[in-house]
C-alpha cells in the first residue's frame, strides 16, 4: 500500500519546517501503554514516513516489562517475525523534551499482506468496535481525562515520594483539589507539559490539581473519532512522563502509588451523534432520555466483563474502595462523582456520559473499546438502566464486580458480550498475556511474606 499525496506533503512540510531535526522515533503504543519502536536518522525519515518499516508483531502482547510470553503461539513459536509497520498520519511532531532536535510518530503494524491491520493491535480492536456504530448510523464522540502523580526523582527505599515545591523548598504534604497555589508552585513543569502537548497537536483543554500531593489531571478536547481520542491519550501520557523527567521530576500513571491517598484514573467522556449531527443524549430531543438510558444500561451490562481492561494489573484494584471517588457499583447519576457513570453538568446539546472506572495506566484504546462496546450493546438492544441514583453511592459496594485481577480475567474470558465486540481470539490473547504477567509478578517472594510468615 503506497502513501498518498497528502501524507507525502505532510513529511515534506515537516522536514522543511524543522531543518535541525536529526532523528525520528517511530513507535507503537503497546498493551501496557509503553512506546516501543526504533530511532532513525534524518536521512531515513522520508523513507520511513512514505514506505513504512517493520516491527516485531508480538510486541503488542508483551507484559509491562516487555517480556514476550508466546501467547497463542505468537512470539517464539512462530519465529518472532517482523511485520510491516506504517506511520499514523497526523502524528509526525517535534519532541520538545529531547536534549537535541528530534521528532516522533506513532506507528501501526499490519499483517504480512501489508494491508490488513494487525488483529491483536489494541488500535485495531477499537476500530472494530467503532465500525459497529455505522449499522446504527451513529457516531461516538470521545474525550479522555487522565490523572497522574508528579513525584520526586529520589525514591524512599523504592517507594515514590511527593515532589519538593520549587517555590517553598518543602516536600508537598497533602493535595489541594483545584488548588491554584499548587499550579503556581509547579507551574514550570506543568507549563512545559502543556507546551509539549500543544507542540504535538494534542488538544489539551484544562489542567487542575487533584486530591493527592503532587496529583494533577489533564483534560483533552472531545473529537468525533474515538481512535484519535485514544491516540491523544496515549501520546499525552508519554509527553507527561518525558517532560517531567526533563524538568527534574518523575511522573507516574500508576493507579495507586500511595496506599493511603487518592488513586489516579482514566475517565472516558462520550456522547453519540446521529446522521444529522444531533447528540442523541440531548434531553430536549424526543428520544434524548431514552438514548442516554440505553447507553447507560449497555455499559452496566458489560461493566463486570470489562474490569480486566479497566484495571489491568494487581495494583489497579487498590483504587476500588468506598468513598474514594472510584466506582464500587454500577450506579449512575446526574452531576454526582460518587457514581460509576456520571452525567456531568452541561447544556443539553453537550450532554455526555463520564465513565469513571479505568485506572490511569490502562490502555486507552482498549478502555475506549470496552466502553463503546457497552454503549453500542445498550443502544442496539434498547436496554433499560437501573434507577437514577442520588447522594453518596460510593459506600454501597457491589459484590458482583471483580475486585482482583484474577477474578476480572475470569469474567473477561467467560463473558459473552464484550467477547463478541473485541473478538474471542483477542480476549484469549489479552487474558493470556495478563495471566502470564501476573504469574511473573507473584513468582518472587514479596517482603510482606517474610514479615508475616517467616
Amino acid at each position: 500500500m503506497g502513501v498518498d499525496d497528502k501524507q507525502n506533503d505532510e513529511v515534506e512540510a515537516f522536514l522543511a519546517a524543522n531543518p535541525d531535526v536529526g532523528h525520528l522515533d517511530a513507535f507503537i503504543v503497546d498493551l501496557s501503554g509503553n512506546a516501543i519502536g526504533k530511532r532513525y536518522q534524518r536521512d531515513a525519515i522520508r523513507e520511513v514516513w512514505c514506505n513504512g518499516s517493520s516491527l516485531c508483531a508480538a510486541m503488542q502482547l508483551t507484559d509491562v516489562n516487555g517480556e514476550c510470553w508466546d501467547v497463542m503461539g505468537l512470539g517464539f513459536s512462530d519465529g518472532d517475525p517482523d511485520w510491516p509497520a506504517r506511520p499514523v498520519p497526523g502524528t509526525l511532531a517535534v519532541v520538545p523534551w529531547a536534549p537535541e532536535p528530534r521528532a516522533q510518530c506513532l506507528m501501526r503494524v499490519f499483517e504480512p499482506d501489508g494491508d490488513t491491520p494487525l488483529w491483536f493491535d489494541p488500535r485495531t480492536v477499537l476500530e472494530g468496535v467503532c465500525t459497529r456504530f455505522e449499522d446504527l448510523s451513529l457516531q461516538p464522540v470521545v474525550a479522555i481525562e487522565l490523572e497522574f502523580y508528579l513525584t520526586d526523582k529520589k525514591r524512599d527505599d523504592g517507594r515514590p515520594q511527593p515532589p519538593i515545591s520549587p517555590v517553598t523548598g518543602v516536600r508537598t504534604g497533602q493535595g489541594k483539589v483545584f488548588g491554584i497555589e499548587e499550579l503556581e508552585a509547579f507551574g514550570s513543569v506543568i507549563g512545559a507539559m502543556e507546551r509539549a502537548c500543544k507542540t504535538q497537536g494534542l488538544p489539551v483543554t484544562t489542567i487542575c490539581t487533584e486530591y493527592g500531593p503532587g496529583q494533577f489531571e489533564i483534560n483533552l478536547h472531545h473529537v468525533a473519532n474515538p481512535v484519535m481520542a485514544a491516540d491523544h491519550a496515549a501520546l499525552m501520557r508519554r509527553a507527561v512522563r518525558e517532560t517531567a523527567r526533563a524538568e527534574g521530576f518523575d511522573a507516574t500513571f500508576m493507579s495507586k502509588p500511595y496506599g493511603e491517598l487518592a488513586g489516579s484514573g482514566l475517565q472516558i467522556n462520550l456522547s453519540v451523534t446521529d446522521a444529522a449531527g444531533t447528540n442523541i443524549f440531548d434531553p430536549t430531543t424526543v428520544a434524548g432520555e431514552a438514548g442516554l438510558g440505553h447507553a447507560i444500561a449497555g455499559v452496566q451490562a458489560t461493566f463486570a466483563e470489562s474490569m480486566a481492561v479497566f484495571a489491568p494489573n494487581f495494583n489497579a484494584y487498590r483504587r476500588f474502595a468506598p468513598n474514594q471517588f472510584t466506582p464500587v457499583n454500577l450506579d449512575w447519576g446526574e452531576n454526582n462523582r460518587s457514581v460509576a457513570l456520571r452525567i456531568p453538568a452541561s447544556d443539553p446539546a453537550n450532554r455526555r456520559l463520564e465513565h469513571r472506572a479505568a485506572g490511569a495506566e490502562a490502555n486507552p484504546y482498549l478502555v475506549t473499546a470496552a466502553v463503546l462496546a457497552g454503549v453500542h450493546h445498550g443502544l442496539a438492544n434498547k436496554l433499560e438502566p437501573t434507577a437514577i441514583a442520588a447522594g453518596n453511592r460510593s459506600e454501597h459496594v457491589d459484590d458482583d464486580l471483580p475486585r482482583t485481577i484474577w477474578a476480572a480475567l475470569d469474567r473477561f474470558e467467560q463473558g459473552a458480550i464484550v467477547k463478541d465486540y473485541l473478538s474471542p481470539r483477542y480476549v484469549e490473547a489479552y487474558a493470556g498475556a495478563k495471566r502470564a504477567e501476573f504469574g511473573a509478578f507473584l513468582a518472587e517472594i514479596l517482603p510482606r511474606e517474610y514479615d508475616w510468615y517467616l
